[in-house]
Formats: structure tokens, sequence, C-alpha cells
């Protein structure tokens, strides 16, 4: 049997793999050269948003106030453009497709794992409030 967190870290790393394909297919500035292409630079972007994003994130703080969180968007397009670099086979035309793209994946991402795992539970405390 596999254990819940490998199951949930299975189902995103499909889900963003599938939007990530069907991105590619919108955007004529979003190509991949191969499925091995496709599948690497999923599992790429999930470390990368995982461990590089929060960094920006954090290193980004007063801009992104400054801008009421619109310059997150330009943080997640910069980080789909660092795996495009680091991943042969996989193309980024600009930092605006990059951002439009984005914008696409995570929608497209969250639908499906929404439909693989079932409810997406946003927050974990109770309807009678986080101290009860």
């Amino acid at each position: 049997m596999i254990p819940f967190q490998m199951t949930q870290f299975l189902a995103q790393w499909a889900a963003t793999t599938i939007a990530l394909w069907a991105t590619s297919h919108m955007f004529a500035g979003v190509k991949f050269e191969s499925a091995g292409a496709l599948v690497v630079s999923a599992l790429l972007l999930g470390f990368a948003n995982t461990l590089i994003k929060p960094l920006l994130v954090l290193l980004t703080l007063p801009i992104t106030f400054l801008t009421f969180g619109i310059f997150l968007l330009v943080i997640n397009g910069a980080v789909l453009m660092l795996v495009s670099y680091l991943v042969k086979g996989f193309y980024v035309s600009s930092l605006g497709t990059a951002i439009l793209a984005s914008i696409v994946t995570s929608i497209i991402s969250f639908l499906i794992k929404t439909a693989l795992v079932g409810e997406i539970v946003i927050s974990s405390t109770s309807s009678k409030g986080p101290w009860i």
C-alpha cells in the first residue's frame, strides 16, 4: 500500500505534468521537445516551488506589498523560466509568456488534482475556530 504522502506527491506530479502539457498546446511560446523533458520539468517545477519560490517571496516581500501581491505572478513566471533554463528540451520564449503560462498551469493543475484526489483541504481549522 502506498503511503498517503506519496499518493499526494504522485497526484500533484501527474497534475502538473498534464497541466504543463496542456499549457504547451495553448501557448506558442511554451515548447517541449520530448515527453521526458515534460516529466522532468514537472518534477523540477514542484521542487522549485517548494524550495526556491519561498525564498524569492521572502526577498521580494516589500515590492509584493507595494503591488498588493501582484508581483507574485512575476515570481511564478520567473520560477517557470528558471525551470526552462535548467531542463534541456523545455523552452519558454519570454517572461510575459511564462507569467501567463504559470497562471494557466496553476489553474489546470488545481482542477486536475481536485478531480484525482477529491476534496482539496485549504484549512485544517474547525468550524468553531482555530483555537478549539
